[in-house]
Formats: C-alpha cells, structure tokens, sequence
C-alpha cells in the first residue's frame, strides 16, 4: 500500500548484528507488501500502544518544555483547513487538539454529507479518524512514529503525523508562537535542509530538497555516521540488512530519493518492503521540507530527534 500524507523523532538501525536483526523483524513485522499497511486505531492496540510508550525510555532528544503550542493551516483546502494544538505540562503531553475547521468554524466531524461520502469512498469518515487521531497522539506523547495510519484515511493521518512532529519540536525549543502553515501555496525556488541532531544506533537523517520552476528537481535524503559517511557505503550493514529484510540502504535510499522527484508528493513515494521504519521517516521529513519551501523558509531544520531505548 501507499503510505498517504503526513515520523519524529526516528530511530534508525543498529550497527551490530543482534540490534540489526531486531530492527529488521520490526520492520518485517509493519510490511506486508512493498506498500505500508495501514489499519484502523482500535481500542485494544491503542492501549497496547499506551503501554509500550509510557515505559519507553528516552536516551536522547530534548524534553519537551511544558506550555500549550499551536498549529494552523492557513489555506482551506475543499473549504476547510486544520487547526491543532498540544499542551504539555510537567514534560508530558498532557492534551491535545486535532479538527477540519470551515470557514465558520464549523468542524469537518459535523458536515454529514460529506461523512457519508468518506464513508461510502473509503470505509471511513472524519467522525472517525480525527478523533483516532487525536487520542493517539495524545497516549504516544513526543513518540510520533507510535501514532498509527488509520486505514481509509492514509493523507490525513501522515499529514497529522507531520503536524504533530513539527509540535514536538517546538515545545523542545519552547515556542508558544503558533505554526503557520502554507499548506495551499506553491513551493518557492530554493534549497531546503533538515538535520537530525541526535545519532541512533550511531546514524542521524540529513535530507535537502532543491525545487526549481516550483518542482522537487533534486532530493538528497540519507544517513550518516560521525565521520560523515553514508549508511549506504557501510557494506556489513548492507549485507546484514539484505539477509534479514531483503534490502539495505544501498537500495532503498536512492529509490526513495528518486521517488520524491518523480512524483514530487510524498503521499506517492512507495514505502520500500523491508524498510518501513526508514520510510516513513523519510515521508515525514519530506513533508515538513515540502511546509518549508511552500512557506520560501530556506532557514535549516535542526531536529532534536528523541530516540528511545529499545
């Protein structure tokens, strides 16, 4: 499946044999074909899901600073435009918000016609995916990547993913000032760079776009080590990432990159089979590059990826 708009703070693989193995049955576990699955919030695996995050524990990234930071779309798009916001307080996400606003703001959730129409399109409407959205984010917390797709609503879960990542790395910065998102104007000629600060099992994401004439002409997503070398030349990793999953880096780095260029939205980038975790990573961050060029913000991202013991 394709994964729709809209990861984190991600953590990537480990350089030893025995992490590599459990990353790659992690990531065999999510896939299902070259396509990333997406199913329904329920309430069991949502409460599973609260008990895996509440005992993760943090071992790099900031900690979020307590206060209530806002998002808002700033073009509607099909008359309505997202407005978010997430409250933390003693260093935890303690509330959430999440909704489709009108122009009389009047929520998406209320306009039956068109809940019917979802429903009837794809299995699902937005009286129910916003509200699993929402409670998901709230029991996850700062770990975005536990926040689950909801099934028939894949753009507006990684889109919500997207959001809800670009909260937690204000509230580790401390800026309250709301999020303006250009969501319905044309990217800006540039180049745009975003950078984890963090490195999980000694790799961190850089990843640049260069639009041009208003495209996606060049995407250089990747992971690198202290010295600076790409995974994609660590030729242990590749050989033991292709006994477990099939792939390493060396394949699924340049086919996401050329992807993106090709179909210059990250909802169409194939999520590769054996590399769930890198790709929806590089979705997520391909998204807040995108927020950036539409906003002409060519200024570097700097995130301060959590990573979580396993």
């Amino acid at each position: 499946m394709k994964l729709a708009k809209t990861l984190t703070s991600v953590s990537l693989i480990a350089l030893s044999a025995l992490t590599l193995a459990a990353c790659g049955n992690a990531d065999n576990a999510k896939d299902s074909s070259s396509k990333t699955s997406s199913s329904k919030v329920e309430k069991k695996s949502s409460s599973s899901k609260k008990e895996e995050t509440t005992e993760a524990k943090q071992t790099a990234g900031g900690a979020l600073q307590d206060g209530t930071y806002k998002l808002e779309e700033l073009g509607f798009s099909h008359g309505y435009k997202v407005d978010m916001s997430m409250t933390v307080a003693d260093g935890k996400v303690t509330k959430t918000t999440y909704d489709y606003k009108d122009k009389d703001g009047k929520s998406k959730t209320e306009d039956t016609e068109y809940e019917k129409s979802m429903k009837a399109k794809s299995g699902t409407g937005p009286a129910e995916y916003i509200p699993a959205l929402n409670d998901a984010f709230t029991k996850n917390g700062s770990n975005v990547a536990g926040i689950e797709v909801v099934s028939g609503a894949t753009e507006s879960s990684q889109s919500f993913k997207n959001y809800a990542q670009q909260l937690v790395q204000a509230a580790q910065a401390g800026k309250t000032d709301t999020i303006q998102i250009h969501n319905t104007d044309k990217m800006k000629d540039g180049t745009y760079t975003l950078e984890e600060k963090n490195y999980s099992h000694g790799y961190r994401t850089t990843f640049t776009i260069v639009v041009a004439g208003g495209k996606i002409t060049e995407s250089k997503f990747d992971n690198v080590d202290k010295d600076g070398k790409s995974k994609t030349k660590d030729a242990d990793y590749e050989k033991s990432m292709k006994k477990v999953n099939g792939v390493g880096p060396a394949e699924y780095t340049p086919k996401l990159n050329e992807e993106l260029v090709k179909t210059q939205n990250p909802a169409d980038v194939d999520v590769v089979s054996g590399a769930t975790h890198s790709s929806g990573s590089f979705i997520l961050y391909a998204e807040q590059l995108i927020n950036a060029a539409q906003a002409g913000n060519t200024a570097k991202i700097e995130v301060d990826n959590i990573v979580f013991a396993e």
